[in-house]
């Protein structure tokens, strides 16, 4: 495609979420710092919720993979599952033997077995949970039973939650309260401010570089800003908004990205709303202004119109059951 055209070594701007182009922008970072103190600290149940897009499974992803030389991991991607399944999942990712006949009770006791020795071996246990607002009740209901085990000092299992804005819906059911009161900290993950988005394209730019030679600024300032404003700072829009804008490039056999380019992209981009420019912004303000204003003289010569009328050209009406 264009890697060649841009000297890069791969797609700089892939949705797959990739830990090597993480970038810590400010809402990214306080949540990555968040969950490694608290889970340093020993806590047992963490949330982030976050909009779709924002980059929840990337950070997710970046947490296992910094934490990877300190604790035992396990990451369930897709949640959307019975209690059961998701205790024979967990005990596979842990590397858990798991013996016939495979009962409820079994599974649990070899879980537990398991944790406890990573315990002993001084190795804290994390479970990450993506789209755990995909997550059924029961299977909420055996996340937290699970998490009642622990040793005399700390918590065998800590587990992280990873969900869009429905997950908090669901934990405020009454019928989980439980477990709500067990999550001591959570963290909001949005899109990335206007500011951030040129540094992050450069960021990516660098991180996919054939060498230092690579040109890491094909996107000019201007550029840069209309892709802030059509993609809202969405990681994943953003993503898109610069894949298509480069091949834009590639095609003209260009060298940079203007904002026509990413105009061009954003028009071929589902989810993306078309925002007018500043210019067709200032009209429309304008235009209101004007329309204000000729409203204003209307009333006002409607009020001066009746002030000069004779009371005899009004009809006085007494209320209704007088005489």
């Amino acid at each position: 495609m264009y890697l060649r055209h841009f000297s890069l070594r791969e797609l700089p701007f892939s949705i797959t979420p990739d830990p090597a182009f993480f970038y810590p922008h400010e809402g990214a970072q306080a949540a990555l710092n968040t969950l490694l103190i608290a889970l340093r600290s020993g806590e047992g149940f963490l949330k982030i919720v976050g909009e779709v897009g924002c980059g929840k499974t990337l950070l997710c992803r970046q947490l296992l993979s910094t934490l990877q030389d300190e604790f035992v991991t396990a990451y369930i991607p897709n949640p959307d599952m019975g209690p059961d399944d998701l205790l024979m999942a967990l005990a596979r990712e842990l590397d858990i033997e798991l013996v016939a006949p495979l009962s409820r009770h079994q599974v649990l006791s070899s879980l537990q077995e398991g944790l406890l020795r990573h315990a002993e071996a001084g190795r804290p246990v994390l479970v990450c949970i993506d789209e755990a607002q995909a997550t059924r009740m029961a299977t909420l209901e055996s996340l937290r039973l699970l998490s009642n085990l622990e040793t005399e000092k700390r918590k065998l299992l800590q587990i992280v939650l990873f969900g869009q804005p429905e997950l908090d819906e669901i934990l405020a059911r009454p019928q989980i309260r439980q477990l709500l009161q067990r999550i001591t900290f959570s963290e909001y993950l949005g899109p990335m401010a206007a500011r951030s988005v040129p540094a992050y394209l450069q960021h990516r730019l660098a991180t996919a570089a054939l060498d230092e030679l690579t040109d890491v600024k094909l996107f000019d300032a201007a550029a840069a800003r209309a892709l802030s404003r059509y993609s809202g700072g969405v990681p994943r829009l953003v993503n898109v908004l610069a894949h298509k804008s480069l091949m834009l490039v590639y095609g003209e056999n260009g060298r940079r990205v203007k904002v026509r380019h990413v105009r061009m992209a954003a028009a071929d981009t589902p989810g993306v709303q078309m925002q007018p420019s500043w210019w067709q912004r200032l009209r429309a303000g304008w235009a209101r202004q004007d329309a204000g204003k000729a409203l204003a003289r209307d009333t006002s010569r409607d009020t001066a119109w009746q002030d000069t009328q004779p009371l005899h050209d009004f009809e006085v009406r007494q209320p209704e059951g007088r005489l």
